[in-house]
């Protein structure tokens, strides 16, 4: 269950209740060191072909949601800017069930120089936009999904560097906008199946 270099250590529930930030834990708990290149203003070696980019995005829940999200719809890595909540803080790891350790993370002030290196390596970036045309992906190698602000959406910047602007239609009669973990999750669940 466990790889050979990793400890594993038994404790009390009173143990649990003292260190766990949850009323109702799941009973494990881990101590994990935080990448340092996950600050980095560089790109890894090993990019992937689908990259998820969160501008300003400050809920740290729809942070670990949307890392959730990529881990399941086989997204490599993720780009922050660094006015998104920290992809590190408990209750964005709590949201992402962990799996923001199967992504590379890169949060920093250069998120929009990172972006524009991907785009001269062959990927597509698609910004979600309310003005944006419906989803459709097709069938792109390399893609770069951006989602912006639960408030704001995205910046001109984005918007402006981006090679398609979409959009999910919604009934605008009943709902003004649907949150921007769902948003995230619906646009990389269409990018993965080439809708």
């Amino acid at each position: 269950m466990f790889s050979a270099d990793v400890t594993v250590r038994r404790i009390t529930s009173s143990q649990m209740d003292s260190i766990s930030t949850r009323k109702n834990s799941q009973g494990v708990i881990a101590v994990v060191k935080i990448p340092l290149e996950s600050t980095a203003d560089t790109l890894p070696q090993q990019i992937g072909n689908r990259v998820l980019l969160l501008e300003h995005i400050q809920d740290p829940g729809n942070v670990g949601t949307l890392l959730r999200s990529a881990a399941a719809f086989d997204f490599s890595g993720v780009i922050l800017s660094t006015m998104s909540a920290d992809p590190f803080a408990p209750k964005a790891v709590q949201a992402s069930a962990g799996s923001l350790l199967s992504l590379w993370v890169r949060r920093t002030s250069q998120y929009l120089n990172l972006a524009e290196q991907l785009r001269r390596k062959g990927f597509k970036l698609a910004a979600m936009s309310t003005k944006g045309s419906e989803v459709s992906f097709g069938k792109y190698e390399n893609i770069i999904v951006a989602l912006g602000n639960e408030g704001n959406g995205l910046s001109e910047e984005v918007l402006t560097a981006a090679d398609m602007h979409c959009r999910i239609e919604i009934n605008d009669r009943k709902v003004e906008s649907l949150n921007v973990a769902v948003t995230g999750a619906l646009v990389m669940h269409a990018a993965v199946s080439g809708k």
